[in-house]
């Protein structure tokens, strides 16, 4: 069967917009967590973001909107883009230059695109009320590309000419790791010979705000303890936005450019909870079958895992469910898999958080470190048991677990390798 390898990133991310930033941020422990302006009101209890450094999207306007200058976008493809559709395609960009694609590699039946995204509340809320208030003809004709859930796949895949399998994927956390495992199946199975891997989420008010109601979001106003996964005293997650883009291409590909890969994708597993349709199976049932069967389509045995890359996203349920998963899979190796969640810098990215975080594997496994759980004081009770490094730890990690989970009991898990 083709090997599947990772051979380009791309990041618009809280820490960093480049590999070289997002590691020294995850190497030094360095959050991208602002008291966000917009929250800033008596009425509002949520204070803190991750906030995107360098870019301003915050007007329905495309015209008004900044980003860096690197980033050459013509104003007919700006036009259809919510926010994260900009983060996206400037992840992107940077996707295919790092992994040294030409034209004829990217445009061609045999490379393809998944993404994952919510699509743009913020657009989406705009554009309805015009239609509302002001009559469906004064409604921009391309509102509904810019703003419904596939609006990253209708931009990317115009943008680069994308001619092989396209989709967009929908559930909810899990998105673009479900995104991932699909393209490694493609690859697998000789559908395709190259994929783009592409999660976005908006980040602004109307994409994290509504999580308050569900009383999920951390309600800290000091950005160093806003997000504590594992810590006895986290309260909550902290929203953010961003893109992240993950190429994937397989073995023969990866020999006829002569390019070095990040890391390998050994396989991935998936399975439900069964249980709830926002919280998850308390003993985390269908997390840790995920893992079983992600480790054993990989060929690992969890006693070759050296580090966990977790969901735990610093809610009170969600860390201690993962917490038992992990228990469950891992038994007497336990102490020897380190274990960290990468949010404690972050914050979640919602459907983004599975690309973004894999991507974080990929550097780590490329450059020989395993990521510190930032923030962490006192261990929550019920993690008792796992090895949680609160430093970055400069070891090579051989084989890594990437976990994700969404509403509805979703549960994925990734396996990745280091290339040697």
């Amino acid at each position: 069967m083709p090997r599947v390898f990772i051979t380009g990133l791309g990041f618009i991310t809280s820490i960093g917009n480049d590999a070289a930033t997002v590691t020294r941020s995850l190497r030094e422990l360095r959050h991208g967590f602002e008291l966000y302006p917009p929250f800033q009101k008596p009425e509002i209890p949520v204070k803190v973001t991750g906030t995107i450094k360098g870019f301003t999207a915050d007007t329905p306007d495309q015209e008004d909107w900044t980003f860096p200058a690197a980033y050459k976008i013509k104003r007919e493809l700006l036009r259809t883009m919510a926010p994260n559709g900009l983060f996206a395609q400037c992840a992107m960009l940077q996707a295919v230059a790092d992994a040294r694609l030409t034209e004829p590699d990217i445009s061609n039946p045999q490379t393809g695109l998944y993404a994952a995204s919510a699509g743009s509340p913020f657009l989406l809320h705009y554009h309805h009320d015009r239609l509302t208030k002001l009559g469906v003809m004064r409604c921009s004709p391309l509102g509904i590309v810019a703003s419904i859930a596939g609006t990253l796949n209708f931009n990317l895949i115009a943008a680069f000419k994308i001619q092989g399998s396209s989709c967009g994927f929908s559930s909810a956390c899990a998105s673009s790791a479900h995104a991932l495992g699909y393209a490694y199946d493609d690859i697998m199975l000789g559908r395709q010979k190259r994929m783009f891997v592409v999660g976005a989420e908006d980040g602004n008010t109307d994409a994290i705000l509504p999580f308050a109601g569900m009383r999920t979001l951390s309600l800290q106003t000091d950005p160093n303890l806003a997000s504590r996964p594992f810590d006895a005293a986290r309260d909550g997650f902290v929203g953010t936005g961003g893109g992240v883009v993950m190429v994937l291409e397989n073995e023969e590909e990866v020999a006829r450019r002569g390019v070095t890969p990040y890391a390998e994708l050994l396989g991935w597993g998936q399975a439900s909870d069964g249980h709830n349709v926002a919280i998850s199976h308390p003993e985390g049932s269908g997390s840790a079958a995920s893992m079983t069967n992600a480790l054993r389509a990989s060929g690992v045995a969890p006693a070759e895992v050296d580090y966990v890359n977790a969901h735990a996203t610093s809610t009170l349920i969600g860390d201690i469910s993962e917490a038992r998963a992990l228990r469950t899979v891992f038994k007497e190796s336990l102490p020897k898999v380190a274990v960290s969640s990468t949010k404690a810098l972050t914050g979640h990215g919602l459907s983004l958080a599975g690309v973004m975080e894999s991507a974080f594997c990929a550097l780590a496994l490329r450059d020989g470190f395993i990521p510190g759980n930032a923030h962490l004081t006192q261990l929550d009770p019920e993690c008792e048991g796992l090895n949680i490094p609160c430093t970055t730890e400069a070891r090579q990690a051989g084989i890594v677990v990437k976990n994700s989970s969404g509403f509805g009991g979703a549960n994925v898990a990734l396996v990745y390798k280091r290339v040697t």
